[in-house]
């Protein structure tokens, strides 16, 4: 089976979409699948994986992918192409939303097209575009084979505008599973943010953009420390990546409120930074807090990151807790309410004053966290190709 992934980022670009894709194609080897990337211009062409093929053909994400990805197709005649969806990643355009309807009903190729949506947040496409943008997620949806969603909610969601939609949920896997540096010390390591014994380190793992709550975070650092806390933070990664342009513009913002708060002693960034680096900054903290203004959910990858690690977890209060079962707050992370510092910075509180509780979420984050492996992702993924093939 041959598999061709269309993609608008990839390592060494900076961004969860292009790790995501890296990783399975990996785990989709054992089982048969051979895979190859096709990706715009603007991949710098550092190779990871010599046995994936990476093919910048596409000049940009406009109307000129249309022909660039049919002459691909009619090329290299890969049995399924493989959209991984996310509206930023493709410049925040349209057109690879109209790319399957364009494929099938002009071009009448014979390739099967599946979609991952990592999320379905609408395209820009253009000013006042409207009901339109929405449409544009319907059409990729609809003229797709099969479509794979991250997340429960989203599945639900396509399936109620397109009943029939062939579709299954696939969890995401880990872009960072624990593999500190072989001389890891917790206790030092946590002296590199000034952070002794009665610190409470809190970490946020990520990119920073309007919907992951950083200003909300910074404000409740700010409460804790005047309750007489402790309190820092630091921020793992970049902070922007490579494919969203307006998450620089919040990242900003977020530093400008740090300063206001005069929080800029207490406040570390680590950059982006190697795997193992990665690792030990998660295990120095006494918790991640994942502040997301739509509430927790499974298609972030840097949360499931963090409970692989064994990462107490503060998030937020998901929209409707039937579609996320698994989480049980107090028992695998402890959850505030969205949008609000002050609901936060009283949701963190205990785990100043209670080892007991940092242990038992420990324990229940890595329990959650064993739900998502890579194995299991690459074994679902397989089987959607194996039903759109028939």
């Amino acid at each position: 089976m041959k598999i061709t992934f269309l993609t608008g980022e990839y390592p060494p670009m900076q961004g969860g979409i292009g790790d995501h894709t890296a990783r399975l194609a990996k785990y989709l080897r054992p089982l048969g699948v051979g895979s190859s990337v096709l990706i715009d211009r603007r991949w710098p062409g550092a190779q990871t994986d010599p046995g994936l093929p990476v093919y910048a053909n596409i000049p940009a994400w406009n109307w000129r992918c249309w022909p660039a990805v049919d002459h691909f197709v009619n090329h290299h005649r890969p049995d399924i192409l493989h959209i991984q969806y996310q509206a930023a990643a493709f410049d925040l355009g349209g057109w690879v939303n109209w790319l399957p309807w364009y494929l099938r009903q002009l071009r009448r190729r014979p390739v099967r097209v599946v979609t991952t949506f990592h999320d379905l947040r609408v395209p820009y496409i253009f000013p006042k575009a409207g009901p339109f943008r929405w449409r544009s997620m319907l059409a990729l949806a609809r003229y797709s084979d099969g479509a794979i969603c991250t997340n429960r909610e989203d599945l639900h969601t396509l399936q109620q505008a397109l009943p029939g939609l062939t579709a299954a949920h696939v969890p995401l896997g880990s872009n960072a599973d624990p593999q500190s540096p072989p001389d890891f010390d917790r206790t030092a390591w946590r002296q590199r943010y000034q952070a002794g014994p009665k610190t409470l380190l809190l970490a946020y793992f990520g990119f920073l953009n309007e919907s992951k709550g950083g200003e909300e975070l910074v404000e409740a650092v700010a409460l804790l420390r005047g309750q007489g806390l402790d309190a820092r933070l630091l921020f793992i990664g970049g902070d922007v990546g490579d494919a969203d342009p307006t998450n620089a513009a919040y990242a900003r913002r977020v530093q400008t409120l740090i300063e206001q708060r005069g929080l800029a002693a207490m406040v570390y960034r680590t950059g982006y930074t190697t795997l193992a680096e990665v690792s030990a900054n998660l295990l120095a903290a006494d918790a991640v807090v994942m502040p997301y203004r739509d509430g927790v959910s499974f298609r972030r990858t840097t949360l499931i990151a963090a409970l692989r690690h064994g990462c107490p977890v503060v998030s937020t209060r998901p929209a409707d807790f039937a579609f996320l079962p698994e989480i049980r707050p107090g028992e695998n992370m402890l959850l505030a309410r969205p949008g609000q510092a002050g609901s936060l910075a009283e949701t963190i509180v205990p785990l100043a004053h209670s080892a007991e509780l940092r242990l038992k979420l420990a324990a229940g984050a890595r329990q959650l966290g064993n739900l998502f492996n890579w194995e299991q992702v690459a074994a679902q993924t397989r089987d959607l190709y194996q039903t759109v093939l028939r």
